[in-house]
């Protein structure tokens, strides 16, 4: 190479890092001002040439989505054409990165919306009509202009044979961005309206689930078990024996899916403890002579059916169906986990602390060695919670705190603790905490080992209701007593 070439290429990538670097500060000046940027609406975008920083799909294909959506939902096309159109739509979706899932979003919440001027003036001439023969007219225009396009749009999306599965797993990928994606409340809600209609229990299929039923549902069992893993084929099997039941909730849409299930032992006595339930080698009580049924596990699998409540039927219909089979069963109660309770004690472990006299606050402190002992000296102490004896001021002062939390503690009138908000919104009470109920490490976590029996009083389930919405929490006299001490 002659001298002159190299030097020419010696100073020609000299300079080349000068000009990277120029046009690298560039894009980043440019970035940053796209960032600072409010996001755009999609009626801007659609009216745009050129996307903008972070959008997913540019202005022309979010026009030719928008363009399938409109077609999927139009008033003149059939049912069945409509849920054709709408499956192309699912189709691409399937295939879409999360940004551009997150635009299909987007046009459903904001272009699908009610026509403001017509529901207007529906809600004017609604005011005007009250207490005049013309009401009831009024009412029904008011009703009509307030629903909105998107709700046919999902309809359409609903008509094919995976339709529902598609809408199920939409609103489940769609519910963690809410809290910081309002733009998206809309469809969410519309989605969840949609839901509490279609899966009403009404429309729903009680089944019983045994050793004997397909191989891919007892799968299911497995995959979707919330409250006590399935360790085994023959843990499973155990939970399936002779004196064991488990019935499930499906949809004629979603027909190899259990939408929610529960476990249940039938015994002579209410359960205190989970062990000897999953103890694959114990024998099967005769269930001639049960007397009780424990639910012992129930678990919701689709997360995308959040907030469609139909646990409580469940519930009633296994209750009914057993009492035909067994008319000995008397008694329906639950072995419950108390998932948010040691959460909570760390939280609020000094506030039961000041509930202490002194002597008992004395027998406390020499108990965990420290005086006056602090909630983290009891935290410390709990963690031997197996090992505690019955009149240990730790064991004691555990058993007062997890009353006061399941029976006391309420958030916009309902329990802190999420499975006693279901229990009792289903109209149970809180009958009886039990010391090492679990003594899984899972249970220890949660809650020291206590577990709960919530207890169902087919005839009492209303007034337990009426109660709780009343801001007090059904409990047994046992429960009260702890709570007062």
């Amino acid at each position: 190479m002659s001298t002159t070439t190299t030097w020419i290429a010696r100073n020609v990538s000299r300079l080349r890092p000068a000009r990277g670097k120029a046009a690298t500060d560039k894009e980043e000046g440019a970035a940053a001002r796209h960032k600072a940027e409010p996001e755009r609406s999609t009626h801007e975008r659609l009216q745009a040439t050129l996307r903008r920083g972070d959008e997913a799909l540019s202005p022309r294909a979010l026009r030719q989505l928008l363009t399938q959506l409109q077609e999927a939902a139009a008033p003149r096309v059939s049912e069945i054409e409509g849920g054709r159109r709408a499956q192309a739509v699912a189709a691409w979706y399937a295939g879409a990165p999360a940004p551009e899932r997150r635009d299909l979003w987007l046009l459903m919440s904001e272009q699908f919306t009610p026509d403001v001027a017509h529901m207007k003036s529906a809600h004017q001439r609604y005011e005007a009509a009250m207490g005049t023969s013309d009401a009831p007219h009024a009412e029904a225009h008011l009703r009509r202009a307030l629903a909105a396009p998107r709700t046919r749009l999902l309809q359409r999306f609903s008509a094919f044979p995976e339709g529902m599965r598609f809408l199920v797993d939409l609103r489940a990928e769609l519910l963690p961005r809410l809290k910081h994606d309002k733009c998206l409340l809309p469809l969410e809600a519309e989605l969840e309206q949609l839901f509490s209609t279609w899966f009403d229990v009404a429309f729903l299929d009680l089944k019983r689930l045994s050793w004997d039923s397909p191989a891919s549902l007892i799968e299911k069992l497995i995959k979707y078990e919330a409250v006590h893993d399935i360790r085994s084929w023959a843990d499973l099997k155990n939970r399936l024996d002779s004196d064991r039941r488990c019935y499930g909730f499906f949809h004629p849409r979603l027909p190899h899916e259990p939408l929610i299930f529960v476990e249940v032992a039938l015994v002579d006595e209410i359960s205190s403890s989970i062990t000897p339930l999953l103890d694959e080698s114990a024998e099967a009580a005769d269930i001639q002579r049960a007397t009780t049924a424990i639910f012992y596990s129930i678990s919701s699998t689709q997360t995308g059916l959040r907030g469609v409540s139909f646990g409580d039927s469940l519930i009633k219909h296994v209750a009914d169906i057993l009492m035909q089979e067994f008319p000995r069963l008397r008694t329906f109660a639950t072995l419950s986990p108390i998932p948010g309770f040691r959460a909570w004690f760390a939280k609020h472990g000094a506030l039961q602390l000041q509930r202490l006299d002194a002597r008992q606050l004395a027998e406390l402190g020499r108990a965990v060695g420290f005086e006056p002992p602090q909630a983290a000296h009891v935290l410390a102490a709990a963690d031997k919670a197996l090992e505690l004896p019955a009149k240990s001021p730790v064991r004691q002062l555990l058993m007062h705190s997890a009353a006061r939390y399941l029976g006391r503690e309420l958030q916009d009138g309902k329990p802190l603790d999420p499975v006693a908000r279901f229990h009792l919104g289903n109209g149970a009470r809180v009958e009886r905490l039990n010391w090492a109920g679990d003594p899984s490490s899972k249970g220890l976590k949660q809650s020291f080992g206590l577990m709960v029996n919530y207890l169902y009083d087919l005839k009492r389930i209303d007034k337990h209701r009426d109660l709780l919405a009343q801001g007090e929490v059904p409990v047994s006299g046992e429960i009260e007593a702890l709570c007062r001490d």
